[in-house]
């Protein structure tokens, strides 16, 4: 019988927005997965200095994007696990956890270039299935040209299909084409402490909790980013 397998999209999620949740369908949709979880970073290691929104916050905003879709859920397995939350523990914890699931990694290909940074970040393939989708214009050619130059360091090999590779276990690493949206936590940011509105780039439940919530959103976005 063939196992279900699992989405985790994994992410500060400072906030999340529409393009988070639509990038998530569409991978869900193309790889027919059994469902998505978000999973917030309580301690994301690579935001070191950047103002980052209050962990329980981040989570309930979370909840709030997915509220009502079918299948997609967050995961608050990151909320009391100490220190930095690095991928490589997230997938091996869930692994051990559920044993009788399969997991697949959504990640950007900003994500992707970004691997080698990334505590054990090229063989993530050990863990779970990957999937990369297209961010800030990086497509098929920029996901070929590092996997050519990793390949050996994510023990990869291409298949006949230039969006498909193969990875140990029986794994792959696809990329999928997902609708380009100009959106990111870091645009929604400026805007709030320029005053501007965000509507249309977060959920309208999201929206008003950030409102809700202004003073606490205004200082968390504000804190002085450490020299």
């Amino acid at each position: 019988m063939t196992r279900p397998v699992i989405g985790i999209f994994g992410g500060t999620f400072n906030p999340v927005h529409v393009g988070h949740v639509r990038a998530a369908i569409e991978v869900a949709e193309a790889l027919s997965l059994a469902a998505v979880e978000f999973v917030p970073a309580a301690r994301p290691p690579h935001k070191n200095g950047e103002p980052v929104l209050d962990f329980p916050l981040r989570l309930k905003l979370c909840r709030l994007a997915l509220d009502g879709l079918s299948g997609f859920s967050v995961n608050t397995m990151e909320a009391d696990r100490p220190g930095p939350s690095y991928t490589r523990d997230t997938l091996a914890s869930l692994g051990r956890a559920r044993p009788d699931e399969d997991f697949c990694f959504i990640l950007g290909m900003g994500d992707l270039l970004s691997l080698p940074t990334w505590k054990d970040g090229l063989r993530l393939g050990r863990l779970a299935h990957l999937a990369v989708h297209a961010r800030e214009g990086l497509g098929l050619e920029h996901f070929g040209h590092f996997l050519a130059a990793r390949a050996a360091d994510m023990e990869a090999a291409p298949t006949a299909d230039p969006a498909v590779w193969e990875l140990p276990g029986g794994r792959r690493l696809t990329f999928v084409p997902v609708a380009r949206l100009d959106v990111s936590s870091s645009d929604i940011r400026d805007r709030w402490r320029c005053g501007r509105r965000i509507h249309g780039l977060v959920g309208e439940a999201v929206r008003h909790e950030l409102e809700t919530h202004a003073a606490a959103v205004t200082a968390g976005w504000s804190r002085p980013v450490p020299a």
